[in-house]
């Protein structure tokens, strides 16, 4: 067979929503200007991340990713053995990353919010709205992990002394802040025809308005919060990040969030998570090509 006749082999369900979820990580870690995150302009509020490392973090998770969905595809139901299973591939994902990174944590909390969304798309690809797939990462979050390590984590330890919802909780209730916040936020700056650059950095500051943000309370404290959502509720009140009055909140907020040292990781996960679930939910998500 000569070799221009060839056809590129179809990608498997699995493969096509590992990209998607690598997709998102890499486009959260590529929007420019985020206040105090890596971003295209250099390494925000960060002294050990940059924006090569982001995308090479992320490229190393496309491998659990596809796992998880395999599980998912294989296991067929949202009960215990799955939960099991897509934990210890989390885990194994984790270390993937940290050999990539050379032990920086650059994602960990975007493979428990991705890794649950993938697992959630596979189960049932031709129900993918966001309100069903959100609930079935719920019902799967909310299963125990018997193998699960217990040493808690930074995020877990700050929102236990601030009576915040960390990554674990935010996924248990069905991503609020993503389902309430930032997919209408997505929404509504595309309908106004902001274009899709400002639309995502909107949804990224609509998701700040509300969440306690576990990233930025363990850097920064209550003041760190406070100003972070203070910051970017002002910035959507000037018009968002597509008008001049909003870019100028949205510069003042980087500046503040970087002199508090104050990065809100947690949001720029959910950003991802809002970006898996939007394109997921579109008519060429996880549909596109055959497989």
């Amino acid at each position: 067979m000569h070799a221009f006749n060839l056809q590129p082999k179809p990608l498997s369900l699995a493969e096509r929503l590992a990209d998607l979820a690598v997709d998102a990580l890499i486009d959260e870690a590529d929007l420019s200007p985020k206040p105090a995150l890596v971003d295209r302009r250099g390494n925000g509020a960060h002294t050990d991340l940059h924006l090569g490392l982001m995308h090479a973090s992320a490229l190393a998770l496309w491998p659990a990713f596809k796992e998880m969905a395999e599980a998912a595809l294989e296991l067929g139901e949202v009960a215990l053995p799955l939960r099991e299973a897509i934990g210890r591939i989390g885990r194994e994902g984790e270390q993937a990353m940290l050999a990539t990174t050379g032990g920086v944590n650059t994602h960990r909390g975007a493979i428990w919010a991705l890794g649950l969304l993938v697992t959630a798309a596979a189960l049932e690809p031709q129900s993918c709205t966001a309100s069903a797939l959100t609930l079935r990462a719920a019902r799967l979050a909310l299963l125990d992990d018997r193998h699960a390590p217990r040493p808690m984590s930074h995020g877990a330890q700050v929102a236990q002394r601030y009576g915040a919802h960390g990554a674990r909780e935010e996924a248990q209730l069905g991503f609020p802040a993503v389902l309430q916040r930032g997919l209408p936020q997505l929404q509504r700056s595309r309908t106004a025809g902001h274009g899709e650059q400002n639309a995502r950095l909107d949804a990224l500051l609509a998701i700040m308005t509300g969440l306690a943000d576990t990233c930025v309370l363990y850097r920064a404290g209550e003041q760190g919060l406070h100003t972070m959502q203070r910051g970017a509720q002002a910035v959507l009140e000037a018009g968002g990040s597509a008008s001049l009055a909003g870019r100028r909140h949205l510069h003042e907020l980087d500046e503040q969030l970087i002199a508090l040292n104050a990065s809100p990781g947690g949001a720029a996960d959910l950003l991802a998570a809002c970006l898996f679930i939007d394109r997921v939910g579109s008519a060429d998500g996880i549909h596109q090509g055959a497989y």
